[in-house]
């Protein structure tokens, strides 16, 4: 297994809560963890970056959102304006998903202003690219990471987490190969265990996103 010291998984992490019922005391709590263990970002709904930019202002931790989540399906304007009105609440990351159905009927030109239109509207917010892996054969993967690629998309990411799959090492790896030197690779949905996020990191993930990080480092620490 990969040896890896606790702050260094630490800041791979985004602790994420993206829960339909997740509440304000859920948001708190959640911020102070990730304080308290260094993770990289707190990854929550839209309606809540207000409430943890506040509570993760004088902390090293980055306040993470998601944009068309989490089917990608509504229209590349209303994505871009999401990021906008993300990023003036004090989003300093914002996940977005592609259209997958716009992906798997090949209209790419689409795929691509859809991701670059998110891009354009981050101002200097990274951007991660989620590709709902486990719709896509291994070459829309591929084409996927390529299209995030020239829209100028900061990282990939295989999941939201609310598909019938989450992420895999297999496609972790090929991400990666994609990806390049180009773009960061976050593994998501289903890590729950070290074990997990450890097979990933060696897949080539750069970022784990998972409502598990406490369980995570908690087995770290042994």
């Amino acid at each position: 297994m990969l040896k890896i010291e606790k702050n260094k998984l630490a800041k791979m992490i985004d602790h994420t809560n993206l829960r339909a019922d997740a509440q304000m005391i859920d948001m708190e709590r959640a911020c102070q963890e990730a304080i308290e263990n260094g993770f990289a970002a707190v990854c929550v709904n839209p309606s809540f970056v207000r409430l943890v930019a506040d509570r993760l202002k004088n902390s090293q931790v980055k306040v993470c959102t998601v944009v068309g989540f989490p089917l990608g399906a509504s229209d590349s304007r209303v994505k871009a304006f999401e990021c906008e009105r993300a990023l003036e609440h004090g989003a300093q990351e914002i996940d977005m998903v592609i259209n997958v159905g716009m992906l798997k009927d090949r209209r790419l030109d689409l795929v691509k202003k859809d991701i670059g239109l998110v891009v354009e509207a981050s101002s200097s917010a990274l951007v991660k690219v989620i590709i709902e892996t486990c719709y896509l054969t291994d070459e829309e993967k591929l084409i996927a990471c390529q299209l995030a690629k020239e829209a100028g998309a900061d990282f990939v990411k295989s999941s939201t987490g609310l598909g019938p799959g989450g992420a895999n090492v297999g496609d972790i790896a090929l991400m990666s190969r994609a990806a390049g030197s180009f773009m960061g690779v976050k593994a998501s949905g289903g890590i729950r265990s070290l074990k997990d996020a450890l097979a990933m990191i060696e897949a080539g993930a750069t970022r784990i996103g998972t409502s598990s990080g406490i369980k995570i480092i908690k087995e770290l620490e042994g």
